[in-house]
């Protein structure tokens, strides 16, 4: 496959209110990923929840909006673009990592933000469990894994 992860794939921006052969891609390409969808060209209220639940398990901003990331995304299956995060990191991303290890029973402390050694030990728990290289640390391959636990509907 390609690597799309900084290639522009020139797809239409869709929105609710879209229709046509991108939407049924759009669709399609949801469904591959396990979002439930109904595959009908047309861009209403049911596609626009299953974006925001697709950019949500993806740690997109969850505008409902398909632009160039959300489609390099949806091809990929997996996040793209995304910062190596480490102990020591703090913020909203930390947040979103702790709260989806903490959906895949990886994590059982408050979330706080602060990607101390209790986050650096979960990460490394779902690292063994996913056979990636044990370093603690959030880099693409654990990115990938992280999006493959089902988020909470409160972490949505």
């Amino acid at each position: 496959m390609t690597n799309t992860s900084s290639t522009a794939l020139n797809k239409p921006v869709l929105r609710e209110g879209s229709k046509g052969e991108a939407v049924k891609e759009l669709q399609e390409l949801l469904l591959r990923s396990n979002i439930n969808v109904v595959v009908d060209g047309i861009f209403g209220p049911q596609t626009t929840t299953a974006v925001k639940l697709f950019q949500c398990k993806m740690f997109l901003l969850q505008d409902g909006i398909v632009g160039d990331k959300t489609w390099r995304t949806l091809y990929q299956r997996a996040p793209v673009d995304m910062p190596v995060i480490r102990k020591g990191d703090t913020g909203e991303l930390v947040r979103k990592i702790q709260q989806r290890l903490s959906d895949g029973g990886y994590y059982r402390s408050n979330i706080d933000s602060d990607f101390g050694p209790v986050t650096e030990s979960a990460v490394k728990d779902l690292q063994i469990k996913a056979g990636l290289s044990i370093d603690g640390i959030v880099g693409n391959r654990t990115w990938h894994e992280l999006s493959k636990i089902e988020p909470s509907p409160s972490s949505c």
